[in-house]
């Protein structure tokens, strides 16, 4: 079977031949990726592709965009979206194992292109605006050195003559939970678990390991170099039903795979959710790549690593970020301009990361969520070590200079990986310029990365601070953390608000063109138009769900006062969050009416005080439940 498909098969000759010896490859799918992140899938017999494949890669085919993420782009009368094969990428078959290929017995397969979303001449989707990253920052970080040829010193370089390429490198992992269908989280037993880190790293049993070793052997044989599968911290033991097999099953997992291009990278990791999705569901178990699938849990993250090197012409390969004395210094001083410049203009990078109300239920003070815009680079040079509570951290490692990246913990499965890749590099680019033109060495760049809140800097914000080797949850109080780090963002409507107040630094996204008005502003857009429709749609109906729930349970055996206390304030906040009277309007319907009202910044302060309540109201019928013998209207 043929599974990937690298650069050098693109050519017409050598696509036909592969093509055709592998006949159980029935489709071709362009994968186009829009501004949300949804990638494209269609099926486009092979015949059409071999029929003329000058043609087809180089045109693509046309497609309706109105029904894509393109918010003001691709509107109902101006929809005529290109999806235009990506030919400087690998090609992944994707096989649909419920299908077989009659002659040759083999799943059916689907030839998956990544693709590049064009309207009117523009590359207008997620892949585009990487693809415009890729190619301005090496180029305008060759212009940097050209124009301060004193900061190739730290690598040995005497002019940018003598660099061949700048190679920018990404990785992501996966991390999700799995279940059996039908089956309810239990809170209570899986935050006990998650506190005694009974699942963290613990064996694999029945269909889930089967499922997951059978995920690590796929990557590998689609060439993505895995490099490991395990369990995470969330999670319960499951039980054996009668059968002798394993039921019960809620389990969290992570899979990581090696680096790559940032381009290869969010490709990738797009692939390996569909892959990894359809290994669990033919074993009968269900995968979520939600933030916060369960209420005081563990989240699944995406932590995502970055890093640049130089190639020079005469074949050496240069960490950007690495210093000369790796024992004494930490970052060279263009890798110091490099991770004070995310943090610096993270509020410009943040709407790309946290865009859903799911995302927002994971970045609360807890679990290694991390809230703080605030990084950590290690207690000294010459031992490595990591914070797990920060939202940037300095990866290192003293023996293997190429080793050296930056770890950014905020993400989680459901980020857009192009965009706020993107984001990133170009806001590292304005740290290095910073940096450049302050001609700092690295320990002055240490100490100004150290500067305590309220004491002036040349570059990061002075009422700030930026570095905390510290725990952050542990040793700050809620209010020490937004002085020093600034108030995050509560809600998604807050997050736009903080990214529109930031216009200096939202225009840096307009460097070299990566972003444009146009493509923020349609981002922008949807993001809020889904904020909005899923309160309307979902989270008002769950919310519902649950205070209906919250039913008067105790009779009149049995009984103490204690109950009735209890079920009185249990009533009296479900009257006041669901039940209208004709003097006053519930909390839920005033929260409606603000939707239909677009006022939003009603409906983000109502999303805050309804959650407060619903959590209250979940503690309240807990400590409720737990005081009686009987239950005469429970389940």
């Amino acid at each position: 079977m043929l599974y990937s498909l690298p650069v050098w098969t693109h050519k017409k000759e050598t696509l036909i031949q592969l093509l055709e010896s592998f006949p159980s490859i029935q489709f071709v799918s362009l994968v186009g990726v829009d501004l949300r992140g949804n990638n494209t899938d269609e099926k486009i017999p092979i015949s059409l592709l071999l029929e003329d494949i000058d043609s087809f890669l180089e045109k693509g085919v046309q497609t309706d965009g109105s029904s894509v993420m393109l918010h003001e782009i691709a509107t109902l009368n101006n929809a005529k979206v290109d999806l235009v094969p990506d030919v400087d990428v690998n090609w992944y078959v994707d096989y649909n194992f419920e299908h077989i290929h009659e002659e040759t017995g083999l799943p059916v397969g689907s030839l998956r292109i990544p693709s590049f979303l064009r309207h009117e001449g523009k590359y207008v989707g997620s892949r585009g605006v990487l693809a415009r990253l890729e190619k301005y920052f090496e180029k305008r970080l060759i212009e940097i050195f050209s124009e301060y040829p004193e900061m190739l010193e730290e690598y040995g370089i005497e002019t940018s003559d003598e660099i061949d390429s700048i190679c920018m490198t990404a990785a992501t992992e996966l991390e999700f939970w799995v279940r059996t269908p039908q089956d309810k989280a239990d809170e209570e037993k899986l935050s006990t678990s998650q506190i005694l880190k009974e699942q963290y790293w613990k064996r694999t049993k029945g269909s889930v390991r089967s499922a997951l070793e059978e995920s690590i052997m796929m990557l590998h044989a689609y060439g993505l170099e895995p490099e490991m599968g395990h369990k995470e911290v969330g999670g319960v033991t499951a039980k054996i039903s009668n059968t002798g097999k394993l039921n019960h099953v809620m389990e969290q997992l992570e899979i990581d795979w090696k680096y790559n291009t940032p381009m290869e990278t969010s490709d990738n990791e797009a692939f390996v959710r569909i892959l990894v999705e359809e290994i669990f569901e033919r074993y009968g178990l269900e995968v979520s790549f939600m933030a916060k699938p369960i209420e005081g849990v563990a989240g699944c993250g995406k932590h995502t690593h970055m890093g640049v090197n130089i190639k020079t012409k005469d074949g050496r390969l240069i960490n950007l970020m690495a210093p000369k004395n790796r024992e004494d210094e930490f970052l060279s001083p263009a890798g110091w301009g490099s991770f004070m410049g995310i943090l610096q203009n993270y509020e410009a990078i943040n709407p790309f990361i946290t865009s859903t109300n799911d995302a927002l239920n994971r970045l609360k003070p807890g679990f290694e969520a991390p809230v703080c815009i605030v990084g950590s680079i290690g207690h000294d040079a010459k031992n490595p070590s990591r914070n797990r509570t920060i939202l940037l951290a300095l990866v290192r490692d003293i023996h293997n200079p190429l080793a050296t990246r930056f770890e950014l913990r905020a993400p989680n499965p459901t980020s857009n990986t192009y965009l706020y890749t993107a984001a990133s590099y170009l806001m590292m680019l304005d740290g290095i310029e910073a940096v450049a033109e302050a001609n700092m060495k690295s320990k002055d760049l240490e100490i100004e990365f150290s500067k305590p809140a309220g004491e002036e800097k040349f570059y990061l914000s002075e009422e700030r601070l930026f570095r905390s080797e510290q725990d952050v949850f542990d040793d700050y109080t809620e209010e020490e953390r937004n002085l020093l780090f600034g108030k995050p963002p509560a809600t998604v409507w807050e997050n736009m608000c903080i990214f529109d107040n930031n216009p200096a630094k939202k225009e840096k996204l307009y460097q070299g063109q990566v972003f444009t008005k146009e493509i923020v502003n349609s981002y922008k857009i949807a993001t809020i138009d889904q904020w909005v429709q899923e309160i309307a749609g979902r989270i008002i109906y769950q919310y519902s769900k649950t205070i209906r729930s919250c039913k008067k349970l105790h009779g009149f055996d049995y009984v103490t006062d204690l109950d009735v206390v209890h079920w009185e304030k249990i009533n009296s906040l479900r009257n006041a969050m669901m039940k209208d009277s004709l003097e006053k309007k519930s909390l839920l319907s005033q929260w409606r009416e603000a939707i239909h009202e677009q006022k939003f910044d009603k409906v983000s302060r109502l999303q805050l005080t309804i959650a407060e309540q619903i959590a209250t109201l979940k503690k309240l019928y807990q400590e409720y439940r737990r005081n009686l013998l009987e239950e005469t209207n429970g389940n």
